[in-house]
């Protein structure tokens, strides 16, 4: 038998739990040498703080990695391929390829805990039942971890046009059935603004939407019904979201000059 007796202290606590996955967050990072201590001391301040997630294993159920995530694992745990054939290696391979995530995700099993790489951003924990029998869609380069239950496919833009004009791939990554999902958000999900759709329609200007649900068609059109008007107005083109589903969407962002001292 394994136990973590200090995981939570002065420094570190958890911050949310959601089915096995809870999100431990660096409060205050002692780890510091004389040449940054500074830089962390404000970037605590604000909030910029490491964090990782911790996910839970009961031998009935099992976690879903991005590739490079996993920092130690305690217990009887063990990590396979989650490949079913060369079928299913070739669809792996092509789904990575047009949506920025990793080929093979590895598939953890068994009893005891895994503690993923610590990160920057914010961990976003996701109920993926809650988004309807269609799923989620996830922003590029979100996925972070999800339970083996949850499905992952990939889906296509409504149109080409909604790729080309909007600065979007072709295809995203769509996850669904039940379980819980972990995406790695540039903004906690306290600024994370829910849209709940009943047969309308929701335009935003650029991507600020992190996921919304499946069932909603994406496309990209001007702002106003004329070239004039789209001119005049100096907005463009939007992002357009049609029919009924919810969207969470961040209306900040945080500045280049920010993530990269985040991430060096």
């Amino acid at each position: 038998m394994i136990r973590l007796n200090n995981l939570e202290d002065a420094d570190r606590r958890i911050v949310d739990r959601l089915g096995p996955f809870s999100v431990l967050e660096y409060v205050k990072d002692s780890s510091v040498s004389v040449s940054n201590a500074v830089n962390e001391y404000f970037m605590a301040e604000m909030g910029v703080r490491r964090r990782q997630l911790i996910i839970d294993l009961n031998g009935s159920n099992s976690a879903i990695l991005q590739a490079g995530a996993m920092q130690c694992m305690f217990g009887n745990v063990n990590a396979t391929t989650g490949i079913k054939g060369v079928g299913d290696l070739f669809g792996k391979v092509v789904k990575s390829k047009v949506t920025n995530e990793s080929a093979i995700k590895p598939e953890y099993v068994g009893t005891g805990t895994i503690i993923l790489e610590p990160t920057y951003k914010y961990i976003v924990l996701q109920d993926v039942a809650k988004w309807g029998p269609a799923g989620m869609v996830v922003e590029d380069g979100m996925f972070f971890a999800s339970e083996g239950s949850v499905e992952q496919k990939v889906v296509a833009r409504s149109s080409f046009s909604s790729a080309v004009a909007g600065g979007e791939g072709l295809f995203n990554l769509c996850l669904k059935g039940h379980g819980v999902a972990a995406l790695e958000s540039n903004v906690p999900a306290g600024e994370l603004i829910e849209i709940e759709l009943d047969n309308d329609v929701v335009k935003i200007d650029g991507s600020f939407a992190v996921c919304w649900s499946a069932s909603l068609a994406f496309t990209v059109e001007r702002s106003s019904k004329s070239l004039l008007g789209s001119a005049v107005n100096k907005e463009g083109l939007v992002n357009v979201y049609r029919g009924t589903g919810k969207i969470l969407c961040c209306l900040t962002a945080p500045t280049s000059s920010l993530y990269a001292a985040t991430h060096n």
